[in-house]
């Protein structure tokens, strides 16, 4: 029986496309979602009948596992309750996105309580493959459903990738339910998939996202925040890459190399403001160089993607935590003690240079604590 095909820009109603696609996935059906790599075939990982018509569909060997569409990087510790931080940075960083996640799903995980059928479907090595494209369709439709759903690419196995609606309903179109047709995807290659394993990644297949890209992601990220962004967080930056590169046995512009990266950001920042002259004053007395510095305000992005937010102020941290409670884990003052750092704005050298000392005092205690064989990627 020919599949249903919805052509989802010609959609009258949004909603309804993805209401069709809930109720036709929770009927046991296959569906046929856009993302942004490539076209994938899906079924509720719940229902173990669609999870082997799936694998009919598809003409693919056992031993060749689904991976698991899941709505996103929150949802990590319920799939992998020993997620280590290199994993969850990249799931953090990388969701949604197109990169899947291969991972160790040991006794605890939700995959523990499929039934054995599906966890020989999804897991059959004890690794489960994560992923949550960036497409709105399948997000929209993940917000209704009560589990994961099993995935993997809209094709015949050994045959091309489908990049174009078109392609699932020619080659597909008697063997699934329900075809959502966005025209081309928007990369039309698949994802990377990575397999992460106590702080080491390996890369199982190159896809959008490249190596290079995937060590850059991994990176431990120190993020330094104040008001303006001109003064005590670029003074924190620079000394914590100092003593970073100290404990590490290597240089400030070799840090990126070690899997570190150390940034700052300011909460009412202008972008592309210069560092104070006292500042750089102090700083260049030893050898330390911020005239290149040029304030940000605190973004989205930063506070996603920082392992570790460091604030001169528990006022600083309080309003990152009104906006992004989400971080609350990852968001504390700079001193251990809760102690505030004082703007030394407008102020002499003098106080600039206490201020310093200050900061120094701080970021010392935070480099000896760090466990950076733990932290860091190998």
């Amino acid at each position: 029986m020919p599949a249903k095909v919805i052509e989802v820009k010609a959609a009258d109603d949004r909603r309804d496309v993805v209401h069709r696609a809930v109720q036709a996935l929770a009927e046991g059906e296959i569906v046929a979602f856009p993302t942004e790599t490539v076209y994938g075939l899906a079924v509720s990982a719940l229902n173990s009948e669609a999870v082997h018509a799936l694998r009919h569909a598809k003409g693919r060997p056992e031993t060749n596992p689904f991976s698991l569409c899941v709505p996103g990087a929150d949802t990590l510790w319920d799939y992998v309750p020993a997620a280590t931080p290199l994993m969850c940075r990249l799931a953090r960083r990388c969701w949604p996105g197109p990169v899947t996640l291969v991972m160790p799903c040991d006794e605890g995980s939700v995959v523990s309580r499929f039934c054995p059928e599906v966890q020989q479907a999804v897991s059959p090595s004890g690794l489960v493959g994560l992923r949550v494209p960036a497409h709105d369709l399948i997000s929209e439709v993940m917000q209704f459903l009560p589990g994961p759903l099993a995935l993997t690419s809209a094709n015949r196995s050994g045959e091309p990738d489908a990049i174009h609606g078109k392609e699932v309903v020619e080659r597909l179109g008697d063997r699934v339910g329900l075809i959502l047709d966005d025209g081309k995807c928007r990369y039309g290659q698949p994802s990377s998939v990575v397999k992460v394993e106590a702080n080491h990644f390996q890369m199982l297949r190159l896809g959008v996202v490249s190596e290079s890209v995937l060590n850059h992601l991994s990176s431990y990220f120190v993020l330094f925040v104040c008001t303006g962004n001109t003064c005590r967080s670029p003074m924190a930056e620079v000394i914590m890459q100092k003593h970073l590169a100290d404990k590490l046995g290597t240089t400030i512009d070799q840090l990126d190399q070690k899997g570190i990266l150390v940034a700052s950001a300011g909460i009412a920042a202008f972008p592309g403001g210069r560092a104070a002259p006292e500042a750089i004053n102090i700083l260049s007395g030893r050898g330390l160089d911020l005239a290149g510095h040029a304030s940000q305000p605190l973004s989205d992005r930063l506070v996603e993607q920082a392992d570790l937010i460091l604030t001169m102020t528990s006022g600083h941290r309080d309003a990152i935590l009104a906006r992004w409670p989400e971080a609350r884990d990852r968001v504390q003052t700079l001193s251990c003690d809760g102690r505030d750092i004082a703007d030394p704005i407008g102020g002499s050298e003098d106080v600039y240079r206490q201020c310093l000392e200050q900061i120094e005092s701080e970021i010392k205690l935070r480099v000896k604590d760090l466990d950076l064989e733990n932290l860091l990627p190998t």
